[in-house]
């Protein structure tokens, strides 16, 4: 009685869709262990020299466009190691259009009118130790924001900042007052007051 309620069991656990999912959870036969093998070794090559042949600017953060490459980069290399829908050549090719639209991007970012098309344009939040509301709400950024940013920069004193700009990229930069001196309008020369 015992062995056919146990037998029974294993049966019912045997086909439960739990037990079917765990197994192809775990399931890797020998072919796709050697595709994700070869594709792995393949593609992290190509990745390697494209970023040799078109620059170390391929992974930057410094615009819209440099983020967008890397996501790309990263859900491309993903996709040819892991889909056996998508070949290792179709991936480099892939790859290759998505580094000359970002060398493409980068020199027409040399002019103003694409410049202003495609990048952010940095903010100030802070000037001394007023805190430019109407802009930290137009960047969404708060107080909270603002004050981890100042702890992780050393600030003890809300007097010792010159002022905090919101980069293009989503960084917070805390200028220090190390002096009287005015902050060179160089350095603020496109940043949105």
């Amino acid at each position: 009685m015992l062995n056919k309620s146990l037998l029974m069991w294993t049966g019912m656990l045997e086909a439960h869709p739990l037990t079917e999912a765990l197994n192809a959870l775990f399931d890797l036969n020998k072919k796709t262990f050697f595709l994700i093998l070869f594709s792995t070794f393949f593609i992290y090559i190509v990745v390697i020299l494209y970023t040799r042949i078109f620059g170390k600017r391929s992974f930057s953060k410094m615009s819209s466009f440099d983020f967008a490459m890397t996501v790309a980069v990263g859900s491309m290399i993903a996709t040819t190691i892991l889909s056996d829908s998508v070949s290792f050549l179709e991936g480099a090719v892939g790859l290759l259009i998505v580094y000359l639209l970002q060398l493409i991007a980068a020199f027409l970012r040399r002019y103003p009118w694409f410049r202003k098309l495609t990048d952010n344009q940095p903010t100030l939040l802070m000037d001394g130790e007023n805190l430019l509301r109407e802009n930290m709400r137009s960047v969404r950024v708060t107080e909270g924001d603002i004050r981890s940013k100042l702890r992780e920069a050393n600030v003890i004193k809300l007097s010792d900042i010159k002022a905090v700009v919101f980069e293009t990229t989503g960084d917070l930069i805390v200028l220090h007052k190390d002096s009287a001196d005015d902050i060179d309008d160089w350095l603020l020369k496109d940043v949105q007051r």
